[in-house]
């Protein structure tokens, strides 16, 4: 270990340890301005280890994640990000691969007692690389929030992996077999989806395999529908007494292979869905998860997630998020005014005449959806018109976005991340004006980018905020950040304390908007609700 100034550089000698777990944990035991922020080269890597023995850190500066930051921010998005690549860009020399995720590798020794772990990464190249992001990172307004919010969500997807979600087996089981019939063995098809794929054949007066594409086109085809997919949207026009039984049949079928009881003995493991979360694994900075589909939890399956005896679940989202986002992030005043108010789509409704078909509402929504998502056809040409015309400064501020992505330029969020670049062959497309490809390249560039500055900045707004809940939640003591899903959060705590944390969440949501947008008439909200079952929250 060794200490550094707040430059990053050396403050004292290195010194070595007997057991790095232990020196963590008796820094960490201490009070005060004297516990540190860990500097290391990944907490996916190293902090599982330390959370097994019982230590959690209160900071960290992750520098393969932060690396990746300051890449991106100099237009080279998705380069190498280990601390050799880094340390080798330094130096200009080869830069090395990246080693594979720690899920690829297999099973291993301890993380900090393997001899090629340190080998590879030598403290005196971890003080460097370190020490240089410092002076990146200090020439970008706003770089240092972003830096210490991505290191924090690599601490807090530790923790929620560590902590896990509560997930009752039985209920899941029990959800399932009402929907499916009994467990099935053998490879068969559980007995409603049998049921049906017999009802499906008999509909079309010959064998149908519904799991075919191809069988399923077929029989339509014979029975005078033409089709080249077997989509729901395609199928719901098609007037065919085999067509309801094809919707129920795939509705039951994803359920099965998505999260049926394979994925229950997978994925469930003493009362626990524990899936790996990756921090930033989308450009915008939204969250992935490497297996188990933790960021698209059907809410059919929702009751099976309940609370210990004793505890409760704070189930909290924020509110329309995006659009708010784009208030703040545009500055326009009228905007913001409507932003303010707790349904932002009805205080926009003015600006809008209901039809038959959608209320004033509605249209607000479309419209601002519209604006981010680059809708230009049917009513939200029309609706555009009027956003435009009531809020110029909002609407003016996508539209620069998405021209600057037009021109291949790169678009960032509030805080500094940026979008990556355009590809080779993107460049190759909109190299002349006369190819037709080209246009369509470039309107998906301008689309991609309108969209960014948005979403990428509600990814900062969101990591900020777990991160300021995070530090509220240990001071609370027990209540666990159990879930997290780009504008909504789980914590899992004592009943008792229950009120406590939705004050917390509030808070952290104010402190979020506060710290990326300064003094703003924009509101946050979050909507928490306290419940035993998860399904209840909704």
């Amino acid at each position: 270990m060794q200490p550094l100034a707040d430059d990053g550089t050396p403050a004292a000698e290195a010194v070595s340890v007997p057991s790095l777990v232990s020196a963590i944990a008796e820094r960490e035991s201490q009070t005060g301005d004297e516990r540190p922020r860990w500097v290391w080269s990944s907490s996916a890597r190293l902090y599982p280890e330390l959370l097994r023995a019982g230590v959690r850190v209160e900071r960290c500066h992750d520098l393969e994640l932060v690396e990746s930051l300051l890449s991106g921010y100099d237009g080279r998005y998705g380069e190498s990000r280990s601390v050799a690549a880094a340390w080798a860009r330094m130096r200009g020399e080869p830069v090395p691969a990246d080693r594979r995720p720690a899920a690829e590798a297999g099973p291993q020794a301890s993380l900090f007692d393997d001899a090629e772990e340190d080998e590879a990464e030598d403290i005196a190249q971890i003080v460097a690389v370190h020490a240089e992001q410092q002076k990146r990172i200090a020439r970008v307004p706003g770089f240092a929030l972003l830096a210490a919010a991505e290191s924090a969500g690599s601490l807090i997807a530790a923790e929620m992996t560590h902590a896990g979600l509560p997930w009752s087996a039985s209920a899941h089981d029990e959800l399932l077999t009402g929907m499916l019939g009994p467990r099935p063995s053998g490879g068969l098809r559980p007995r409603k989806l049998q049921d049906l794929a017999d009802k499906i054949s008999a509909a079309f007066g010959r064998h149908v395999n519904p799991d075919s594409p191809a069988q399923i086109v077929k029989a339509l085809s014979a029975a005078g529908y033409q089709v080249k997919t077997t989509r729901a949207y395609v199928l719901k026009e098609i007037d065919h007494p085999a067509v309801p039984l094809l919707l129920e049949y795939k509705e039951l079928s994803r359920l099965h292979t998505a999260h049926g009881w394979s994925w229950l003995d997978t994925w469930v493991k003493d009362g626990r869905f524990r899936p790996e979360y990756i921090v930033g694994g989308v450009v915008s900075g939204r969250w992935a998860t490497n297996g188990g589909g933790a960021l698209q939890i059907p809410r059919i399956l929702r009751s099976a997630v309940v609370a210990d005896e004793g505890w409760s679940l704070v189930v909290a989202d924020a509110a329309q998020l995006e659009p708010r986002v784009l208030a703040a992030l545009a500055g326009d005043r009228a905007f913001a005014d409507a932003a303010a108010q707790g349904d932002l789509y009805a205080a926009l409704a003015d600006a809008f005449t209901p039809s038959a078909d959608l209320t004033a509402r509605d249209k607000a929504k479309l419209a601002l959806l519209s604006a981010m998502y680059g809708g230009g056809t049917g009513d939200a040409v029309q609706l555009l018109g009027v956003l435009k015309k009531r809020f110029p400064d909002a609407f003016g501020f996508v539209e620069a976005a998405a021209q600057a992505g037009e021109r291949g330029r790169l678009v960032r969020s509030r805080l500094g991340r940026t979008c990556p670049p355009p590809s080779a062959d993107w460049r190759e497309l909109t190299s002349t004006d006369e190819d037709t490809r080209s246009a369509s390249a470039v309107r998906s560039r301008g689309r991609f980018t309108r969209n960014f500055v948005v979403q990428a900045t509600a990814a900062d707004w969101a990591l900020t905020l777990m991160a300021r809940l995070r530090q509220r939640l240990t001071a609370l003591g027990d209540p666990d950040l159990v879930f997290f899903q780009h504008d909504e959060v789980i914590v899992h705590t004592p009943t008792p304390l229950a009120d406590e944390v939705s004050a917390a969440i509030e808070a952290s949501a104010k402190e979020a908007g506060r710290l990326l947008f300064g003094d703003t008439p924009v509101v946050f909200p979050m909507e928490a609700a306290i419940v035993h079952r998860y399904s209840d929250a909704k």
